[in-house]
């Protein structure tokens, strides 16, 4: 059995870390998000993934040939030349899917992150007997989404709307989570998944030391004394927190650096960036690759390009 995974988006609204990494690439609770399909894939027994690319194919493609090998599982691509949505990429690899098989696959957008029920959701489709099967979830405004009308005794699907005016439903083509490719869904997303981890697999997270709540720390990193962490952090390879810095609901990438006495919180910080003394960064900010903050400036709501140097204040509303 194969899948598919679609990952040709351009990651617009995760800039501006994507505008170094292509979204797939992105950290997400210290791994880059495609990698938490891919490993959820190999654990029920799919024997290749697909990667359908487009944007920064060239980064995609070194990192395939990293992952393949660690991973044990064949991977490939799919290259389009030009932007084909959704139903593109799958005519594209159409005969690499299925070939003269009628066996089913999977396909998955790349920026979902789930409890990944990939069994009992092949068991279902078995069961039915229909042409697809399709994972909703529910939302309390699904006017951002396609929504999905269907026969609730049943589960068939009558139809789709994309994007309702008036109301029409609360289930949407989406994820049993959330779609993080946006920052306020994605440190959303990064609480629900630390919490997942604290009910299932509660050794992957971070025991020791000043810790509030659920906090999940790459055993390279190096923290100072007196610091403050938790709840909902991530805080990911060779990064450096020094003394007394306080530490909540954020994810910091490989490499970063935090001075002391700063704080982070409700934030991403992009790899390798460093994070002056005394500096407070707030209020959904999100830093770019290799950024530097300088002591004691004040970031809310900041949106800081990759490599920039921050030497004043920003307070956004």
């Amino acid at each position: 059995m194969k899948a598919i995974i679609l990952v040709g988006g351009l990651g617009t609204r995760l800039r501006p870390l994507t505008l170094t990494v292509p979204k797939p690439l992105v950290d997400f609770a210290n791994k880059p998000f495609i990698l938490h399909q891919i490993e959820a894939l190999k654990a029920i027994g799919i024997s290749e993934v697909i990667l359908a690319i487009n944007y920064q194919a060239e980064v995609m493609l070194n990192f395939l040939k990293n992952i393949e090998e660690n991973v044990g599982l064949k991977i490939s691509c799919s290259q389009e030349t030009e932007p084909l949505g959704t139903a593109g990429p799958l005519a594209l690899a159409r005969e690499r899917l299925v070939g003269g098989a009628k066996e089913p696959f999977f396909v998955l957008n790349s920026d979902i992150i789930c409890e990944f029920p990939l069994k009992d959701m092949i068991a279902f489709h078995k069961h039915h007997g229909g042409e697809a099967s399709i994972m909703v979830a529910e939302v309390e405004d699904p006017s951002k989404y396609g929504v999905v009308i269907m026969d609730e005794k049943t589960g068939k699907v009558e139809k789709f709307i994309e994007k309702p005016q008036k109301f029409m439903g609360v289930k949407i083509n989406a994820g049993f989570w959330m779609n993080i490719g946006q920052p306020k869904n994605y440190i959303s997303g990064l609480s629900l998944y630390l919490d997942f981890l604290r009910h299932n697999c509660s050794s992957k997270l971070a025991s020791s030391g000043n810790l509030i709540g659920n906090v999940l720390i790459d055993k390279s990193a190096r923290i100072g004394e007196g610091c403050s962490i938790g709840p909902d952090v991530a805080i990911g390879p060779n990064c450096v927190i020094e003394s007394n810095v306080d530490l909540s609901h954020c994810t910091l990438m490989k490499g970063v650096n935090i001075g002391r006495r700063a704080k982070v919180c409700n934030s991403i910080i992009g790899w390798n960036s460093t994070i002056g003394n005394s500096a407070q960064v707030y209020g959904l900010t999100i830093i770019g690759e290799g950024a530097n903050v300088n002591d004691g400036v004040e970031l809310k709501g900041a949106t800081i390009l990759p490599h920039s140097v921050v030497k004043a204040s920003i307070r956004n509303s």
